[in-house]
């Protein structure tokens, strides 16, 4: 197996993009990164697309060959992958093993999602959940994570404000990235007066509904300085897999996907937790951000919610947990996520993160997860080889 290198990456901005369609987003997403890797088309010898649902959000299957002639880079072969909100952490998995297998070279992993041309998302965004235990009863993903949240609150003496406070930082980081859906910053109390969405998650504790793209330029690390002064090595790329119906599961208040995932991935990148300077995971809502810092590790179970309270999450912290603004404020373009969160790790190793770099960051993570974990994948990417 050969090791991999991140030579480009590019990402759109996320939010609610009136005027750009679909096709637009991911060749936007697609071309730029080919570009920063200071290559062409002609380079190209495959693509891993991320998607959740463009069947119910646009009507449209097949959107792979799609993707591959709005680009011009026919007949280059191009994949869809699906697994719902962790399709482009997955897609990422399927181009480093594709490079690493020898296969191919040069591939591009990218995501894309349009949610915002659908009138209700709602539907679309509950095909990821058990159909016939969860989602034909009712019950949805703000009440499903309402659940975990209530039990981890039960079990551990976890607060509303704490909870808040995961919107809080995410938001304070998401000003200062150009890209993210949403550049407010908001307090405490806005996040606990917002209006109740499934008790205790409030409105300010949800993920928006999105429009974007992300891509990725990956080839052999033999090569690739051929390409950039500054490539990002993949030390690690694992997934899991857990029952998608939460009433399988032995506990409510850890994934066992991540947990699972990310002790495979520490073990292949030979790193500790505490070897992490930067991480991205998956707050699609403010409980499973906290959930995602103690799942992987950061902190042990049940002290996350005291973490996030005394600013240990924070960029300067002890961990610089969604530096990007993270789903709550970069924006959850579903199947872009996960390689939009991969992008952020590449910039901050750079040092290419204006007024949101960490400090001498060498070694990033991402964590992107499918439903309620019903998925995980975890990668651990470093500056040096």
């Amino acid at each position: 197996m050969r090791d991999v290198a991140i030579v480009g990456v590019s990402q759109t901005k996320f939010g609610e993009l009136w005027d750009k369609s679909f096709r637009d987003l991911i060749v936007e997403a697609g071309l730029k990164s080919i570009q920063d890797a200071n290559m062409s088309g002609e380079d190209i010898d495959s693509i891993y697309v991320g998607n959740m649902s463009a069947g119910l959000f646009l009507d449209q299957e097949h959107i792979a060959p799609l993707i591959a002639d709005h680009a011009g880079l026919n007949p280059v072969p191009c994949a869809r992958v699906e697994a719902a909100c962790a399709s482009g952490g997955l897609a990422l998995r399927q181009g480093i093993m594709a490079v690493a297998s020898g296969y191919y070279d040069n591939v591009i992993a990218a995501g894309v999602e349009k949610m915002t041309d659908i009138v209700d998302a709602t539907p679309a965004i509950a095909a990821a959940s058990d159909q016939e235990w969860e989602a034909q009863q009712g019950i949805t993903f703000p009440a499903l994570y309402a659940m975990m949240a209530k039990r981890h609150m039960y079990e551990y003496g976890t607060t509303s404000e704490q909870l808040a406070q995961m919107a809080v930082n995410g938001h304070e980081n998401g000003s200062k990235n150009p890209l993210a859906q949403f550049q407010n910053k908001i307090t405490t109390d806005q996040v606990l007066r917002s209006g109740k969405v499934a008790d205790p998650l409030r409105l300010l504790d949800c993920s928006p509904v999105s429009d974007g793209a992300a891509s990725i330029m990956l080839c052999p690390a033999e090569d690739a300085k051929k390409y950039t002064d500054t490539p990002i090595y993949i030390k690690a790329s694992t997934q899991a897999s857990d029952t998608i119906a939460l009433h399988s599961r032995k506990s409510l208040t850890t994934i066992e996907s991540t947990v699972t995932a990310a002790k495979k991935a520490y073990d292949i990148a030979k790193v500790t937790p505490k070897d992490i300077d930067a991480v991205e995971v998956h707050d699609c809502f403010t409980i499973n951000g906290l959930l995602a810092i103690e799942d992987l590790g950061f902190f042990k179970k049940g002290e996350g919610g005291k973490a996030l309270e005394d600013g240990e999450t924070k960029i300067d912290g002890k961990i610089a947990v969604n530096p990007s603004g993270g789903l709550k404020a970069r924006g959850h373009p579903l199947g872009a996520t996960g390689i939009a969160q991969a992008a952020e790790i590449v910039w901050q190793l750079r040092g290419e993160a204006g007024k949101r770099q960490v400090d001498g960051a060498s070694i990033g993570m991402t964590q992107n997860i499918g439903g309620t974990g019903g998925t995980a994948a975890i990668h651990i990417f470093s500056r040096d080889q």
